[in-house]
């Protein structure tokens, strides 16, 4: 125990599992913040300096509340990119037992109407439905996580309930 009756226990850190194009898009983004953004900015305070008063200026409130949300931004990326850890295939390869569904992981499966589709597990923040990119904190995620090949999972979406049965996991790369 430490001064102040705070423990000298380290903290666990939370590490990010990012597919490569994940990781690359998320650095991407952060150097645009860092090397365009920024400066446009600056840019945009320097010319509502320049124009006056700037006790009564909406643009330089605008600007300054814009910069203010970019660096956030970047501190979460920047927070993000350190604790990541980049998907590779043999990542999955020294856990014992049947394959289950877990992050980084590509999931066929059947629905109970015939359709096949495939997800791919990432984490909540590298979600994109819309290329089968699928949150472990989604609906469907959630519901398939933790099962193995043949095992059937229930999902309450909108859209109604649906039944998946798993035909097959592999690493997603």
């Amino acid at each position: 125990m430490s001064i102040g009756g705070q423990s000298d226990a380290k903290t666990e850190r939370k590490v990010y599992r990012l597919t490569p194009e994940g990781y690359a898009k998320k650095q991407e983004r952060l150097d645009y913040l860092r090397n365009v953004k920024r400066k446009e900015i600056a840019d945009y305070i320097h010319e509502a300096k320049e124009a006056g008063d700037i006790s009564e200026s909406s643009a330089y409130e605008d600007a300054k509340n814009e910069q203010a949300k970019v660096e956030g931004e970047i501190l979460q990326l920047e927070q993000l990119l350190s604790y990541a850890e980049i998907m590779t295939p043999d990542m999955h390869e020294s856990l014992d037992g049947p394959v289950t569904v877990r992050i980084g992981m590509q999931v066929d499966v059947e629905s109970d109407s015939g359709a096949k589709r495939l997800f791919k597990i990432v984490e909540t923040f590298e979600a994109d439905p819309k290329s089968g990119l699928i949150s472990d904190q989604s609906p469907v995620g959630k519901a398939l996580m933790d099962h193995k090949v043949g095992d059937s999972v229930s999902v309450s979406t909108p859209g109604g309930v649906s039944t998946y049965t798993i035909l097959s996991i592999r690493p997603m790369l």
